[in-house]
């Protein structure tokens, strides 16, 4: 969704609230593609980030600094020349269309007062920053679009400035019942009642349109109201910037208000749309940055997590060809105990089970080219053979599960990093346990040394430190060496995750340092965005780690369980140390 044409009606709301009467201070262009406007207005200093980049395209106020390039770039030079001491008058957002229109009050090359307007549009790859005169002939813009781009709207110097083409579409705020019943009834049958909102409107994007089809109750006749009702909430400026979180609980989209067709623990709201595109965008930007990083490692990961379980098919299977062993020996036995009574030369025997009651008589085929006792000794040796290969594909399920577990949770400590040193010593675990080339002595040796990253340490409520590892070799040095045998050691129950151990200086843990800790554990899991998450619990003095057991992976007994909800508001409580 990003900045669709709703939110960016609250957010001009916003924007002209905080800038309406300050002054143009500075002007940068730290990208090609981004400005940034420092205005003073009512004693406080205000940067105003306006990128017309394809891939996220914005505007709003930022605490980011950026390097600036030493010659400031030719759109830059003509903002200075025609914004600089400007005095921001309005913020418009013409038609309920993804575009903001920017007016300045300035003083022109004779003295003058007039007018200059600065118009971003906020269209995916076709996004622009134009700056232009009162009767809207373009001065400039940071993307020039000549006919080679576009026969039909030109953005150049001199052109003059049109609103790119509706496509048809109504603005939203002047519809009312008959229109919107006019719209569905215009429509073709088959269409949705998203896609029709969707087409029909300026300014809603898909979930925005999914969201009101969520408020009719799916029901087409409640459609219209639903549509009226939420378009009144808008211009009552009844808004509520939220953050729409994924499974790991990073940010997956940016919604004008609580969409009730999410989950209410899968947002997180903020007190102004500009701290929450702020946020938006700088945790967005470091994530793609660390998927870049990461991309490798989760090629690594599941393409052996997909050659585990391949294997393990194939050992299930083998296994199950293996239950014959039983009935190998079971024949074995019976030609030996009626070795007399069976003719040579035979190809089948019909002899009695005396294991079963009833006097049940089983068929056995025969080798006619074998004696009774080669027979008997044949199937001997298949049952001992079937028996061995069904430890042996026991044997192979333990050790390739465990494997699987273990890449799980290396998985899931991936989606967790948010640093460079997170990533690496995730990818020195791997290059430990073979996955990967061991790159760390090559490193060294270059004088490239690595800091350790250490685990979360938080304070309960009640003054207890609880500490959360990051990865799997964390969890084994705070499991196994840095937490004493009456420290209380935390872990969700068959879910990928993180040790969590709380200090307990001797004393008894209480309980809401427990359900703290417990929140941390399932937080800091897979089962992130889940709902009563089970989580054990037991002294350190009851955790073990098995010979030979991969990084991370104990065994634990005489513990608890405990269910919690994960809520990131009540981690944020805590104090972080």
């Amino acid at each position: 969704m990003a900045l669709d044409g709703v939110l960016l009606y609250g957010l001009s709301k916003e924007l002209e609230n905080d800038l309406s009467g300050g002054r143009v201070d500075k002007i940068q262009q730290p990208e090609k593609d981004e400005i940034h406007l420092t205005l003073r207005n009512k004693g406080n200093n205000f940067k105003l980030l306006l990128s017309a980049s394809a891939s996220h395209p914005r505007i709003h106020l930022t605490g980011q600094t950026k390097s600036n390039p030493m010659v400031p770039p030719m759109f830059c030079m003509v903002l200075r020349k025609h914004l600089s001491g400007g005095r921001l008058i309005r913020i418009q957002q013409p038609n309920m269309e993804r575009i903001l229109e920017i007016s300045f009050e300035v003083i022109n090359e004779i003295g003058d007062l007039g007018e200059k307007k600065l118009i971003i549009e906020i269209m995916g790859r076709h996004s622009n920053i134009i700056l232009t005169n009162p009767d809207n002939t373009i001065l400039d813009s940071i993307k020039h679009v000549d006919s080679s781009i576009s026969r039909i709207r030109e953005i150049l110097p001199g052109k003059q400035y049109v609103y790119p083409p509706s496509q048809g579409k109504s603005n939203p705020l002047d519809a009312d019942l008959f229109d919107i019943d006019n719209k569905f009834q215009s429509s073709e049958s088959n269409n949705s009642p998203v896609n029709i909102l969707f087409k029909s409107y300026t300014g809603i994007s898909r979930p925005t349109a999914e969201e009101i089809f969520h408020r009719s109750e799916f029901y087409n006749e409640k459609l219209a109201k639903s549509f009226i009702d939420f378009f009144k909430q808008v211009q009552n400026n009844d808004f509520l910037p939220c953050l729409l979180l994924d499974h790991s609980g990073k940010p997956r989209d940016i919604l004008p208000m609580a969409y009730t067709m999410y989950d209410s623990r899968a947002l997180k709201t903020y007190p102004s749309f500009s701290k929450a595109l702020d946020e938006f965008y700088l945790v967005r930007d470091n994530m793609e940055r660390l998927q870049q990083r990461t991309a490798h490692l989760q090629r690594v990961i599941n393409n052996n997590l997909e050659r585990s379980q391949k294997k393990i098919a194939l050992y299930v299977e083998e296994l199950e060809k293996a239950k014959d062993a039983e009935q190998y020996r079971l024949y074995g036995e019976l030609i030996t105990s009626n070795i007399y009574q069976i003719p040579v030369n035979a190809e089948t025997v019909s002899l009695l089970n005396y294991y079963v009651p009833g006097n049940t008589m089983i068929n056995i085929d025969l080798d006619p080219t074998k004696t009774p006792a080669q027979n008997a000794q044949a199937y001997f040796k298949k049952y001992s053979k079937a028996k061995r290969a069904e430890e042996k594909q026991s044997r192979l399920i333990k050790e390739t599960q465990a494997e699987i577990d273990y890449l799980e949770t290396i998985n899931q400590n991936l989606s967790m990093c948010t640093n460079e040193n997170d990533i690496i010593e995730i990818r020195e675990e791997l290059a430990q346990e073979g996955y990967l080339k061991d790159l760390s002595k090559k490193k060294r040796n270059r004088g490239q040394q690595i800091a350790s990253t250490k685990p979360h340490h938080f304070l309960s409520s009640e003054g207890f430190e609880v500490f959360v590892g990051k990865n799997n070799i964390q969890n084994d040095q705070l499991t196994l060496k840095t937490a004493l045998p009456s420290d209380l050691w935390l872990h969700t129950k068959n879910i990928p995750g993180s040790h969590v151990i709380v200090k307990a200086g001797g004393k008894l843990i209480p309980e809401d340092t427990l359900l703290e800790a417990a929140n941390l554990a399932a937080y800091y899991s897979k089962a992130r965005i889940s709902t009563s998450v089970p989580v054990d619990y037991c002294p350190r003095k009851n955790v073990k780690k098995p010979n030979g057991a991969k990084p991370g992976m104990v065994i634990y007994d005489h513990y608890k369980t405990i269910y919690v909800t994960p809520s990131e508001e009540k981690i944020q409580e805590l104090k972080k140390l």
